[in-house]
């Protein structure tokens, strides 16, 4: 019976040893984790308030309708990545490039009355890490035949500037 019962404190010793060996490793991965290396090689942490950068965000965005709203697709798209990797998917297509994206809103919205004016609402920005994003929310034209729908951006801190690397919107059906 001693026999037995030493078998199992030396068993519940070891695996409490192995516990918090884990933890103990776990915890430095975490601490690593959070912090970034400059180049000087100090460590630094990085994490940003997550106000601070859906603000920064939020105020994109706002300046997005504004430039829509003043019939300027070009500032419109000084939110999104200028490279041929941005994606933007809606109506069951995905369009490849900046440039691509630009075009496509230029035939679908050829003047200011066709583009109406357009307002953002619920916007959710949730963070990704410390470089990346992720923005839910509601957009809405008012104009002849008003329309709206949902969204979602994908966003990546380039060259110390947010950018839109995705872009998902669908419009909402309307009820007859």
């Amino acid at each position: 019976m001693e026999r037995v019962l030493g078998f199992i404190i030396v068993q519940r010793q070891t695996r409490f040893r192995f516990f918090m060996s884990t933890l103990a490793v776990l915890s430095v991965c975490l601490l690593y984790c959070s912090q970034t290396e400059t180049s000087k090689g100090t460590i630094v942490n990085e994490t940003a308030p997550i106000d601070s950068i859906e603000s920064s965000i939020n105020a994109i965005i706002l300046g997005q309708a504004e430039a829509w709203n003043q019939g300027d697709l070009v500032r419109f798209m000084s939110a999104y990545w200028k490279d041929d990797q941005l994606t933007f998917s809606s109506g069951g297509e995905t369009h490849r490039s900046w440039q691509v994206t630009l075009d496509r809103y230029r035939s679908r919205y050829p003047d200011k009355k066709t583009m109406g004016k357009l307002t953002f609402s619920n916007l959710e920005t949730q963070l990704l890490g410390t470089d990346n994003a992720m923005t839910l929310g509601q957009w809405q034209l008012a104009r002849d035949k008003p329309v709206g729908g949902n969204f979602t951006l994908v966003w990546k801190k380039l060259d110390g500037s947010w950018v839109i690397i995705h872009d998902h919107s669908s419009s909402l059906e309307t009820k007859k």
